[in-house]
């Protein structure tokens, strides 16, 4: 269960990295609910998260709305980090963890008053408030960070972005099921495709929307752009109409096609005889996954290309930084 989830089925309190100084176990943002008998998500584990849950599961029992503190690592909690964090804690508001878990593919901005009156505010990516009270003026170029009015109220103000990372994946043999079993809890969005119904769990990761389609090619203009693609179809006929399209469209941020060696080498005839960028097949991978690893359990070859997409999404998402560009939302899709 997922922290939105969460606070909206029972009593939880959230907390909120507001603040970091020097070297800390996560960033700004980062959060975690604490339930009176579950957890979900992280603010860093060790001694750090023991008190952070201590400190929520008191405020379940006494009622207080809220509370903020701050934290040194070394001589207070005996971690090896050394730096400072300051945690936010406040009574989760069910009305807007309901409406976040239903927001889950929009950026969104949470504003806690830590001070005065518990006011709070959900407010969407253009800066209009969803949900809650009137809150200040509040930059969103920041991320999370912790703003003070004239009058000196302090204010939380959390970054709920979204994912950046969209994966198409086409196939939902084995290793597609595989895939999206180990990109249920990463930072991305997958549209998972296939042509046969009854492949599909009757069950799937949040993150996941199922696609039965007769005409799987038809997908691959729908991603959006600098998505991430995948294809592990049945049929290889499939697969080389797939890898068609996607390198036929521009805009695509990767492109994975199961297979060996040899399979690589006949693709690359096929494709070029039918007209394919030279420059884009070369860039297509495959075989999928890291160097060096070569079981072809379906558990390892999905853990091996998590990673590897892990490696080009934060290179992308780097290098848009450093230009100044705002991030890509990236696809999979995965068949067999």
């Amino acid at each position: 269960m997922d922290e939105w989830t969460l606070a909206a089925r029972q009593p939880a309190v959230l907390v909120t990295v507001a603040i970091v100084e020097g070297s800390g176990p996560r960033e700004p943002g980062a959060r975690m609910l604490v339930a009176a008998a579950e957890l979900a998500g992280t603010v860093g584990g060790g001694h750090l998260e023991l008190r952070a849950i201590e400190i929520g599961r008191a405020m379940l029992l006494d009622g207080r709305a809220r509370h903020f503190e701050r934290f040194a690592l070394g001589p207070s909690l005996g971690q090896c980090c050394g730096g400072v964090v300051h945690l936010a804690f406040e009574l989760a508001d069910p009305c807007q963890a309901q409406l976040l878990a239903a927001r889950r593919a929009d950026d969104t901005w949470r504003l806690a008053a830590l001070d005065g009156a518990p006011d709070s505010a959900l407010f969407d990516a253009a800066g209009v408030r969803l949900a809650g009270t009137s809150a200040p003026v509040f930059a969103r170029t920041r991320g999370t960070h912790v703003m003070q009015e004239q009058d000196g109220r302090r204010w939380l103000v959390a970054q709920v972005a979204a994912p950046r990372a969209h994966v198409v994946l086409f196939g939902a043999g084995h290793v597609g099921t595989a895939l999206v079993r180990a990109l249920a809890n990463l930072p991305c969005t997958v549209t998972w495709v296939d042509e046969r119904d009854d492949m599909f769990p009757a069950a799937v990761p949040a993150n996941v929307t199922v696609e039965v389609s007769d005409a799987p090619e038809d997908l691959v203009a729908a991603a959006p752009p600098g998505a991430s693609y995948l294809v592990m179809t049945h049929s290889h006929a499939l697969d080389q109409r797939l890898a068609g399209a996607i390198l036929a469209r521009p805009e695509v941020g990767w492109f994975g096609l199961i297979g060996s060696h040899t399979k690589r080498k006949q693709f690359e005839h096929r494709l070029r005889a039918r007209g394919a960028d030279p420059a884009r097949i070369a860039a297509m991978a495959c075989p999928i996954g890291l160097a060096g690893i070569t079981s072809k359990e379906p558990a390892v070859i999905a853990a091996s290309v998590c990673a590897q997409l892990l490696l080009m999404w934060e290179a992308a998402a780097k290098a848009e930084a450093e230009a100044g560009a705002p991030p890509i939302r990236l696809v999979v899709s995965c068949r067999p």
